[in-house]
């Protein structure tokens, strides 16, 4: 059986004020190809294929295109909610997608109510994204200590595993699907940080050893947790915030019942994001190598330049979307919000602080709504 094994789309998602949807889609046009390529018999989509609960149009017709692309060849696809999807949405267009020959599991199904699903003859157990408040009860949370309840959404996660597992065939290929962090692994630096800490974090030992493969998303880094889990990673490069050089794409992965996965990385999707870091008094110089790059940009400089000068830049380079100046003997500082700020007055002060004007009504209103997809994804 060769499967491929994709996750963290994010579709919809905006860079610095950039619709990465059309190159998203783009590259699951190349995906496609690639399953006709392989011959691939199954896709297996472990989460975050939107960037927010509520997608454009247009990130929606390209999840469509690509499930009826996957239908025209005969190939089926099996996935779970991310922690950036809407679970409801995905279970409310669950008789849709069918059609199109896809299974998404949008809320957690124990293996007595269907949590494990038959797939070509393989056995796929899917563990969509779930939040320690939804594991855990508020009550508990308040009365433990955080080393506590960290050991505890683990135990109930191997717990939930081990159920699962009872759903697995002797002989058969067994499959598991799911969206969380394993302890230990390297993020790829673009992850909403809230949900990748260790008080989300399950062993890669609490896998249970009749799975044959492990599909994991919700790391960017495409990477081996465990001896038969593997992330794989972000699609494209979603944000100047991951690692330039940290592997990413999809795996293609061909399983035996009984037999180790061979797993065989494919990359090079979308445009690549780079940061540029210079002094001032190079920027003519360096502007040239930023001017050939074929992605997308972001420079830092070192010295005290002015709005007009980015004004300039910006005009100038369409493909650079943020440039920041920093003082001889400062470093740019993380935002870090006062308890006695809102997040959008924190926003406010991030922005005048580093453009020298407060942001306009559009930047206003699109903060706005990241914070509140933000908080819709929990």
């Amino acid at each position: 059986m060769r499967i491929l094994h994709t996750a963290d789309w994010h579709l919809g998602k905006v860079l610095k004020g950039v619709d990465r949807t059309p190159e998203i889609a783009a590259a699951l046009d190349e995906l496609l190809a690639l399953v006709k390529r392989e011959r691939i018999d199954a896709v297996v989509a472990a989460g975050d294929l939107f960037d927010h609960p509520n997608p454009g149009a247009e990130a929606e017709a390209a999840f469509y295109r690509f499930l009826a692309g996957l239908k025209a060849l005969g190939v089926p696809l099996v996935g779970v909610a991310g922690n950036h999807d809407s679970r409801s949405r995905l279970e409310a267009l669950a008789p849709v997608l069918k059609h199109l020959g896809a299974r998404l599991a949008g809320e957690l199904r124990f293996f007595e109510e269907g949590g494990v699903v038959d797939l070509l003859g393989m056995r796929v157990a899917a563990v969509p994204f779930l939040s320690e408040r939804r594991l855990i009860k508020g009550a508990e949370l308040l009365e433990e200590d955080p080393g506590a309840s960290m050991q505890r959404y683990a135990g109930l996660m191997g717990r939930l595993f081990q159920n699962l597992a009872q759903g697995f065939a002797p002989g058969a290929i067994n499959l598991m699907v799911g969206h969380l962090t394993v302890d230990g692994a390297a993020l790829g630096g673009g992850e909403f940080k809230l949900y990748v800490g260790q008080s989300y974090a399950v062993p890669a030992t609490a896998f249970p050893p009749e799975a044959t493969y492990v599909a994991l998303g919700h790391i960017h880094r495409q990477q081996q947790v465990g001896d038969v889990a593997w992330y794989a990673g972000s699609l494209v490069q979603l944000d100047f915030g991951e690692h330039e050089a940290a592997p990413r794409g999809a795996l293609v992965v061909e399983l035996e019942p009984g037999r180790p996965p061979r797993v065989e990385p494919v990359g090079g999707f979308g445009k690549p994001l780079r940061t540029f870091r210079f002094d001032l008094a190079e920027l003519d110089r360096r502007m040239e190598e930023v001017a050939a790059f074929p992605g997308y940009a972001r420079l830092i400089v070192r010295g005290r330049g002015d709005a007009a000068l980015r004004a300039r830049i910006l005009r100038a380079h369409p493909h650079v979307l943020e440039v920041t100046f920093e003082a001889e003997g400062e470093e740019a500082q993380p935002l870090t919000v006062p308890e006695a700020l809102s997040w959008s007055e924190a926003y406010a002060r991030y922005h005048q602080e580093t453009y020298g004007e407060p942001p306009d009504a559009a930047l206003k209103k699109a903060f706005e709504e990241a914070l509140e997809a933000a908080h819709a994804a929990d």
